[in-house]
């Protein structure tokens, strides 16, 4: 049976384990590799070996970062078809979907690659007499980022490259459930000419997750995952005073006004919410129809569902693949059998286009679903979608705001006044107007309001380049200048 180890100071870690967990294929049920759980041994050498590299990664230039960072990016575009087979085979989306996650990923990368004109300060001359005052953005040290299944190699990449860019060293705890993506990034990294250290990858469970936010060494913590996880890893990580940021948990809602196109509208409820079968934070899992669309967008999105073609992610023409564990399955399931609301596709009954064994659950709706059932308040994770049916806009944006998540929302409408009053009036990190899954650009930063984030920045982007620096300011007075010696040649970034 394969063996998923974990990579400390540039190398698989060789040492033995006590603890370790079955990594699934998720299409077959089959296990297909067993991953190490690190323990007080792995995680001391992992936190270790970061400390060691943050001396002179730190002080390495800003060419050089960016020259290691270029460097990963050409050999992630040369290699990537294997992390997205990867990501498949341990994860299950389909090859589409994680070809889809892999570039966006990328385009985090790129943006990290600017590091050189991300990290300028602020000068002003003589603010007193011979008085010079300057900002500078310096690196915290060793960072720890955790990460969640249903992203395997994005969400690595939306953290470790800003925190390398910025001069610090890297702890990475991936899933459990998926860790092979992390270890094919630190291997392009370490191919990259990036230092021995400077990213560690551990894998495991608690026991590691604890480690890292209860470690004096490490001066932040990101994380993505459910809002319960996410509270408990800000609370715990600003307990032991380190920096965190913590996604959480979302329901997002996609809010269809009766001037919309219709066509469109159900076409982006089927995207959204049963692409990579439901298992992303960002997926449509509440439909709100305003009156009287509701019957006729229902029938439109029923129709689609019988459509897709679920099955094995490798084979060709499949859509949506399997749920990444079986106990995930089962509890998403388990909804199905609430008795709340109207049943309307039970994705139970779906064509399976793959072995029996997989942990497969068709796409699922319920319709007339309310506020107070458990399909509603629950964030499932999972291929269901709930349609509430409301007689207005503003009731529309009171259900949207009175929900205690507030990670994405949309809304469908060719009424552009509609369009902008909601954008100005929700209460939610990231909107989108006639775009179902409204993931910022790398260039822009990725968070939502309210329970679904923990701490006051959001990931990559901007908020990335923020939360993985601190500023220090400089006021200096010089009386006598300066010289140097004599030297024609022209000047080089070195």
């Amino acid at each position: 049976m394969r063996r998923i180890s974990h990579w400390i100071d540039g190398k698989p870690w060789s040492g033995d384990t006590d603890r370790r967990g079955d990594v699934f294929d998720p299409a077959t049920g089959q296990v297909a590799a067993h991953v190490d759980f690190a323990g007080t041994t792995e995680i001391e050498a992992a936190v270790s070996a970061a400390r060691a590299a943050s001396v002179g990664w730190r002080d390495a230039s800003l060419a050089a970062r960016s020259s290691v960072l270029f460097g990963f990016r050409e050999l992630l575009n040369a290699r990537k078809r294997e992390l997205v087979d990867l990501v498949t085979a341990e994860h299950g989306k389909v090859t589409d979907d994680a070809a889809g996650e892999v570039q966006r990923a990328m385009e985090a990368v790129e943006f990290a690659c600017g590091v050189p004109a991300l990290l300028k300060g602020g000068y002003s001359e003589n603010v007193s007499t011979k008085v010079d005052v300057y900002s500078l953005r310096q690196p915290l040290g060793v960072v720890g980022v955790i990460s969640p299944f249903n992203f395997p190699a994005m969400v690595p990449l939306w953290f470790v490259p800003n925190a390398l860019a910025c001069g610090n060293t890297v702890v990475l705890k991936p899933s459990e459930k998926d860790p092979s993506a992390a270890n094919f990034i630190a291997e392009l990294f370490a191919e990259a000419g990036l230092p021995d250290g400077a990213l560690n990858v551990l894998h495991g469970d608690k026991v590691a997750v604890d480690g890292l936010l209860e470690h004096p060494d490490v001066r932040a913590i990101s994380f993505v995952g459910s809002t319960p996880i996410a509270r408990y890893v800000y609370e715990t990580g600003t307990r032991h005073g380190k920096r965190v940021q913590a996604l959480g948990g979302a329901k997002n809602h996609m809010v269809v006004l009766p001037d919309s196109d219709l066509d469109l509208a159900a076409d982006a409820a089927v995207s959204a919410g049963f692409g990579s079968a439901g298992e992303r934070c960002m997926a449509v899992s509440v439909v709100v129809a305003v009156d009287p669309v509701g019957d006729e967008l229902v029938s439109r999105i029923r129709d689609r569902m019988s459509q897709l073609k679920v099955g094995d992610g490798r084979r060709p023409g499949c859509e949506m693949g399997p749920l990444v564990t079986k106990a995930h399955r089962d509890k998403v399931a388990s909804y199905l059998d609430s008795g709340e609301a109207e049943l309307a596709v039970d994705g139970r009954d779906h064509e399976i286009d793959g072995a029996a064994e997989g942990f497969w659950l068709g796409p699922s709706l319920f319709d007339h679903v309310t506020p107070s059932d458990s399909v509603y308040r629950d964030e499932i994770f999972g291929p269901v979608l709930s349609v509430v049916r409301v007689g207005s806009y503003d009731e529309a944006v009171a259900l949207v705001n009175a929900n205690p998540y507030g990670n994405g929302t949309a809304i469908f409408t060719n009424d552009g006044g509609a369009a902008r009053r909601f954008q100005h009036e929700i209460e939610v990190g990231m909107v989108g107007v006639n775009v179902p899954i409204p993931v910022p650009v790398g260039y822009y930063s990725f968070g939502g309001w309210k329970d679904s984030l923990f701490g006051d920045t959001h990931a990559y982007g901007p908020d990335g380049i923020h939360f993985f620096t601190r500023t220090k300011v400089v006021t200096s007075r010089w009386l006598d200048p300066s010289h140097g010696g004599v030297n024609l040649g022209f000047p080089r970034n070195v």
